[in-house]
């Protein structure tokens, strides 16, 4: 605003004075013209007045005045061989003798015939005309205060006016400028807001926005306010879905501690029981074969959990590896053999359920890694067993749906409870809280199948009520195994 106001005000003043000069240099001129104008009257008074050459008889500069009486009007005559003399007539009509002073300091500063400025010692600046006739020297004048004054006048009314120009625009830049950058300080006025939020942890809300009135994308700076607006909801998003992630770590890290800690406080049991056995011994003299027994039982339930955080860890090594892409070995795999394997697998481990296959003639061939698609039909069916009681009938089919090779496998069960259907395929996630080994594994068991699908480029999906749970697997399928046909 400082710089435009600068900017105007440097024009303005330019403007006033180019106008100043130039009604300076039209007055001047005027004056000349009325100052020659005044020569040639006062040169024909003179004359006339001054008629054949008498022996002695002079008309003096106050005669020809006398008779003039132009008001303001300065005359010196200087003849040939006589006294010059001057005169001028005041304001009032009156015609004043100059002194002989003021007469040489104009005839001083005459040097050539033409127009001409002479400042005179009390009565101040005079523009004059000087001429030459055959028996003096005339010098005619008029007093250039009136110019000055008019345009000392001129000038004073251009300034004021420029001045108030100069205010009022100033304001109107002001408003205008203000009005048009209100939406940006709608826009610092919320970052500074958003900047102060503490981000660093925690749960995260941004409220703040650009409001819309000020975010109108049909303008510059409401473009910046609406990219301001957008900004903020990707961020928001970003925050959000970071604390997720930090609250899903938090609960993976508890259930790991928790899955890690259970075996180990039984490896730890059974070591301290099988040393106090052996220590008793010791103590009583007892031979070491006494203690066989109970040693062997120690060192049983020891491998059982040592066998049983070698299985935890293995899946979640497992499950790190997937996340960064490895662990997957690319191959033609026939989707349909690889359910009927898996159905004949479940059948010893669940024979109090019932089990049903599903498939079409011609193969179902997808591209992937054999084994790991084993492992997420394995852990269906292993889910449907577990957590459905005895005479559910478990349906597993294969078909195709377009683009893609389709496996489900379908229960008549009591369905997946409401409260973890969300976190179904979450890591730890499971459906008895108690965590007992009866009811369940880890609850890493459907998260490694989702993670395995998604591998894959695929997508895995549940739809549960009570009597009709389905457990859906889509990846894409290959055309028909050149191999088989």
């Amino acid at each position: 605003m400082v710089t435009i106001t600068a900017i105007v005000a440097l024009i303005l003043v330019g403007i006033a004075v180019a106008i100043s000069a130039s009604l300076g240099q039209i007055l001047q001129e005027n004056l000349d013209t009325k100052v020659q104008d005044v020569a040639n009257v006062t040169a024909a008074t003179h004359a006339r007045m001054q008629g054949p050459p008498v022996a002695g008889a002079e008309v003096t500069a106050y005669d020809v005045l006398s008779e003039v009486r132009q008001q303001g009007t300065l005359f010196v005559v200087s003849p040939f061989n006589g006294t010059p003399t001057g005169a001028v007539v005041e304001d009032d009509g009156t015609v004043t003798e100059l002194t002989s002073v003021q007469v040489d300091e104009v005839l001083d500063a005459i040097q050539h015939p033409g127009l001409d400025s002479v400042t005179i010692d009390g009565l101040g600046e005079y523009r004059v005309y000087a001429y030459q006739l055959q028996s003096y020297v005339g010098v005619v004048g008029l007093p250039l205060s009136e110019v000055q004054k008019t345009l000392a006048q001129i000038v004073t009314a251009v300034l004021v006016v420029t001045a108030a120009g100069l205010v009022l625009v100033g304001a109107a830049i002001v408003l205008i400028v203000r009005a048009g950058l209100r939406p940006l300080h709608a826009v610092a006025e919320t970052a500074t807001r958003v900047a102060s939020l503490p981000m660093s942890e925690g749960a995260v809300s941004i409220d703040e926005r650009v409001p819309a009135e000020e975010a109108d994308d049909r303008t510059e700076i409401g473009r910046v306010g609406h990219a301001l607006n957008t900004l903020l909801d990707h961020v928001g998003e970003s925050l959000d879905a970071r604390q997720r992630n930090e609250e899903r770590m938090r609960r993976f890290v508890a259930d790991a501690s928790h899955e890690l800690r259970t075996p180990l406080a039984s490896i730890r049991g059974y070591s301290e029981l099988s040393l106090r056995a052996i220590r008793q011994a010791e103590a009583s003299g007892m031979p070491f074969e006494d203690t066989a027994e109970t040693t062997g039982q120690s060192l049983e339930r020891i491998q059982a959990q040592s066998l049983r955080m070698t299985t935890l860890v293995e899946d979640l090594l497992l499950l790190a590896r997937l996340d960064e892409g490895q662990e997957l070995v690319y191959g033609s795999v026939d989707l349909t053999r690889l359910a009927i394997e898996a159905v004949e697998d479940a059948r010893p481990a669940g024979p109090d359920h019932v089990w049903q296959l599903e498939v079409g003639e011609e193969p179902v061939v997808v591209a992937g890694d054999s084994t790991r698609l084993h492992q997420v039909a394995a852990n269906l069916l292993a889910n449907a067993r577990t957590h459905t009681p005895a005479g559910t009938v478990v349906t597993v089919s294969v078909a195709r749906d377009g683009h893609d090779a389709v496996l489900r496998v379908h229960d008549d069960g009591p369905g997946v409870d409401p409260g973890i259907r969300d976190e179904l395929f979450e890591r730890f996630s499971r459906g008895d809280r108690s965590r007992a080994r009866k009811t369940g594994g880890t609850g890493l068991g459907l998260s490694i199948a989702s993670a395995i699908v998604s591998a894959h480029d695929g997508t895995i999906t549940a739809r549960s009520q009570p009597g009709d749970t389905t457990f859906e697997v889509r990846l894409p399928a290959r055309p028909a195994d050149p191999a088989a046909s």
